[in-house]
């Protein structure tokens, strides 16, 4: 399977594993590279050394490529920048912020980029900055997401409209038919967060999986929408901290509250920062990284047949 996204990511599929902060490292990058897909090794808030050692350990378990996911507001994205360049890193992903602030750097270096964009406007802006593509993330997506919450159905035929560099679909989208949906919208490829978390090789707590695998359509909430809108399952530490900004709790309040969260409560579904997407209540089931993207491809590859047949005349 051969496409611009393919050819930017080095993969055999155009499928990456989304970036989830201290869960995405070095065991599931080198599983979803070994697969075929784009493994991503999370940098979010990951001091230089442990950064570089998930990087070098990916590297001892697979022989494909993978790569690195800058938040761009962190005060370690430079570093991190450095870092990727330093081991050898061959593409890269942005979010949370302007793509344009590492641009400089990173086509010194050669390395491509795709940035994350939950909006057109960001997604232009992107492609104004000089990055390679774009992931346009809808509102449905797990973790962090967009403050306007445009959905993926309407945002991925818009941007693909706007921009004319490739497009990867991110967002509610957690089996074959959403890859094949958002590919008929337009979009290259697909990034996918909450359906890897209930793979056996994440490193997330038992706990944290079989919450995922309880979920309904409407089991997620966005928390803290007036500072950084996150879509997390539906518990007490979620309905805490809509609470809290209801009151007027500001961003480093909040934070602190997560952060007590997290050491206090590290195995109680009730009070774990669970971050996931609406595609949750689809998931039922726990595999491997190697069985979920054999199951996309085959099912990608059926469907589009199935629907080749509907469509003709």
């Amino acid at each position: 399977m051969k496409n611009r996204i393919t050819e930017i990511l080095g993969s055999q599929y155009p499928i990456i594993l989304g970036a989830m902060r201290f869960i995405t490292l070095a065991k599931m990058a080198a599983a979803m590279s070994n697969a075929g897909g784009f493994g991503l090794i999370a940098a979010s808030g990951m001091k230089a050394e442990p950064l570089r050692k998930q990087i070098r350990n990916a590297r001892e378990l697979t022989d494909n490529p993978l790569g690195i996911n800058i938040p761009v507001y962190r005060p370690n994205a430079f570093e991190a920048l450095e870092i990727a360049i330093e081991e050898g890193i061959k593409t890269i992903t942005t979010s949370a912020g302007d793509a344009g602030k590492l641009i400089k750097r990173i086509k010194e270096a050669g390395i491509k980029v795709l940035h994350m964009a939950p909006t057109v406007e960001m997604a232009k802006k992107a492609e104004d900055a000089g990055v390679d593509g774009v992931i346009a993330v809808g509102t449905e997506a797990g973790g962090h997401v967009g403050r306007d919450e445009v959905s993926t159905l309407t945002l991925i035929p818009q941007v693909v409209d706007a921009v004319r560099i490739p497009v990867v679909a991110a967002g509610g989208i957690g089996d074959a038919r959403g890859w094949v949906a958002v590919h008929a919208l337009g979009a290259e490829g697909i990034q996918m967060g909450t359906r890897f978390l209930v793979t056996e090789e994440c490193p997330v707590p038992e706990v944290y999986k079989q919450a995922i695998l309880a979920a309904r359509d409407n089991s997620t909430m966005i928390a803290a929408r007036k500072g950084f809108p996150l879509r997390a399952l539906k518990n007490k530490a979620v309905m805490a901290i809509r609470e809290m900004e209801e009151k007027g709790a500001n961003q480093e309040e909040i934070n602190a509250f997560v952060d007590k969260l997290g050491s206090e409560h590290k195995n109680d579904p009730d009070y774990m920062l669970m971050p996931a997407g609406q595609i949750a209540g689809l998931t039922k089931e726990i595999t491997t990284i190697e069985e979920l993207i054999k199951r996309m491809v085959e099912g990608a590859n059926r469907l589009s047949l199935e629907l080749a047949g509907d469509f003709e005349s």
